[in-house]
Formats: C-alpha cells, structure tokens, sequence
C-alpha cells in the first residue's frame, strides 16, 4: 500500500530555497531543448535523453545528481499527461519544489538525512517502516513554508469489504455544495467569497506577506472542510456514488470562481481513498439526465426543467406519476439508481481496488 506522509521542515530552508531555484533552471532547461526539438523536427526527448543531457550539471548547480534526473523525469511525465508539446517555465512565482530519489532519504531518528544535510522535521506523526519510494519531495506552500513529503510503501492488509446495505447518491453544486439522496443538503461554505474583501484590501495596499497567508487560510479551511465531510460520509454510508460533474469546464464560464471556491475534484478524490481505506464502495457515475429524469417512475416527462432556461426551476411535478421533485434531491437519487442499475440490483460495479 502506498500512503504519502507530509512533515514540515524547521532547518536548512535557505538551503531549500537555493535549491529549488537550481531546480528551476533544470526545467527550463528540458523546456528549451523540448522546443529545440520541435523547431528542428527531431524526435522528442525521454526522460533519459533529458538525463543524458543533464550529466555533470548537479556540482555546479548545488544539487543531488538524483534531483537532477527526478528533474527530467518529472518534465517528461507531466509533458505527457498533459499532452503538450511543451509546458510553462518555472519562475519566482512557481512555488518551490525540490524532487529527490526515495533511496537517497535517510531517516535519522526524528530527523532525515538527505545529500549530506540533516533536515529537523516537525514529527507530527510516526513514519511507519517501509521503503521510501521515488516521487518523494520537499515542497514550499505560498508562506513559504517548506514540507517534506514521503512517499513510503507499507505492508497493509486490506479492509473487508463493507456489504452495501446503505447508499447514497451525491449532487454537487454551488449554492449547495452537495445534496444526498436521502434529502439532505450541506451548505457551500463560499471559503474564497468570505475572505475576498480582506484579499482586495491586502492586494491594493501591496502587503504581499498578507495576501500569502490569506490564500494558505483559504485553502486550509476548504481543505478541512472536504476532510471532515468525507469522512462523514464514508463512515455512515456503505455505498457512494458521485456525479461527474466537469469542474474544469465550468471553471472556464462565468461560474470560475464559485467552481473554483467549492473545489469538487479535491473533494472526489478523498472520498475514493477514503472509501478504500474504510472499505466502503466508491464510483464516479455520468450524471447526464439527472435532473430532468424522474426518479420515481424512470420517465423524462414533459414537464421537466429543460435547457438553461429551467436552470431557475429548483421544484418540479412528474407530468407522468405526478411525484414532486426537488431538483437537486432528484438528481442525487438519479446518480445512485444509476449505479445501481449498473451494477445489478444494489451491488456496486466496482468495488475495493487491490491495495
């Protein structure tokens, strides 16, 4: 089982901060030669012509020659994700961030011990035994903090598989950031919305500092409010399924800012680990139609919102077993019935992945 441990780092952050800057001049470098490839009609560098290029650079940079191919490798990786031919530069404004091989960590009681540096954590909670793998780093938020993020292999047996006696269909949305099947709705928080006139003042005064620890607030209290709602939900319900609700498309209409605030792909993906580790069922089910379908009787009647113009319409009545429906409690129970019907007769489709 692989699970990823976060410290934050109290020593050498000067050290961190010079480091992260060689890192990068390293990107930038693997962005240039990419674009050297593409003006010229080569192919297209791997991760090992990257590293082969970048040979005997790690002294004069101040860096571990494993930080190094981390560097190039990683370049390569997020190049191919995200199907570009080549991707941003790294600057003053990109937050820190130095790779590092898992065999190169050293563990030194409370400690680590890294390219001949001991890094003071905060020991906030004990690192199981383990193998330390690679995609392990050191990692600065925006009040330029610095974290220590361990990615560790753990022997781990895998939680029995709940029976789904009690499920639930979620609807996610802005006014209401979610709405269970079972009727009821949570609140959107509006994080980003609360604090945006204390953003604006500290953004015209220039104080810089303020506006840093006004966005790690932000992003701590929506952070803590996903946790404590998925745990919630994993603990009291066997059987989850969730609309798949195109976050990143809506983030590019007018809506941005709301879809941004309630952060719904964050919130997604601790629902699914968290399933896995409570030995709940978890899946992500198309929600087309799940307003305008009639969860009682299964029909699109004529009398459903249709369109953008029945985006105002929250209430509705069947035209064909004449059930009132709230629109979004409707969609909930559309998005489990889907599931349902998929997976036959209540059994989830997809269970447990093996850990």
């Amino acid at each position: 089982m692989i699970l990823v441990y976060r410290y934050r780092v109290k020593s050498l952050n000067g050290l961190l901060n010079q480091q992260s800057r060689a890192v990068n001049f390293v990107w930038n470098f693997c962005n240039d030669r990419q674009k050297d490839a593409l003006r010229f009609d080569r192919r297209w560098h791997t991760g090992f012509d990257l590293n082969k290029l970048t040979t005997g650079s790690s002294k004069e940079l101040g860096l571990h020659s494993g930080t190094v191919n981390a560097v190039c490798e990683q370049y390569v990786k997020s190049r191919s994700q995200k199907n570009r031919p080549f991707l941003r530069y790294r600057g003053r404004k990109s937050l820190g961030w130095v790779p590092l091989k898992g065999r190169e960590l050293k563990r030194e009681g409370d400690a680590f011990r890294f390219a001949g540096n001991t890094f003071r954590v905060f020991h906030s909670r004990a690192l199981p035994e383990g193998k330390i793998k690679d995609g392990t780093n050191f990692s600065r938020d925006s009040r330029g903090n610095w974290f220590l993020n361990i990615v560790i292999e753990v022997d781990a047996v895998a939680p029995e598989a709940r029976q789904p006696v009690k499920g639930v269909g979620i609807d996610l949305g802005l006014k209401d950031f979610a709405t269970l099947s079972t009727g009821e709705k949570i609140e959107a928080k509006r994080i980003y919305r609360g604090a945006e006139q204390a953003l604006a003042m500290a953004q015209r005064a220039g104080k810089k500092r303020r506006v840093q620890a006004i966005h790690a607030q932000i992003a701590n209290r929506r952070n803590d409010f996903h946790h404590q709602l998925s745990t919630r939900l994993v603990r009291e319900f066997d059987c989850i399924a969730v609309g798949n609700v195109n976050a990143a498309g809506l983030a590019k209409t007018r809506m941005a800012k709301s879809v941004l605030d309630a952060g719904w792909s964050s919130f997604r993906t601790q629902l699914a680990y968290k399933a896995v580790k409570h030995g709940a069922w978890f899946e992500e089910v198309n929600e087309a139609f799940s307003t305008q379908t009639c969860s009682d009787c299964g029909a699109l009647p004529d009398s459903r919102p249709k369109g953008i113009a029945g985006l105002g319409i929250r209430r509705w009545t069947c035209s064909g077993c004449g059930c009132v429906h709230d629109r979004d409690v409707n969609a909930a129970k559309n998005i489990l019935n889907k599931l349902s019907s998929r997976a036959g007769h209540g059994t989830p489709a997809v269970g447990i992945p093996a850990l």
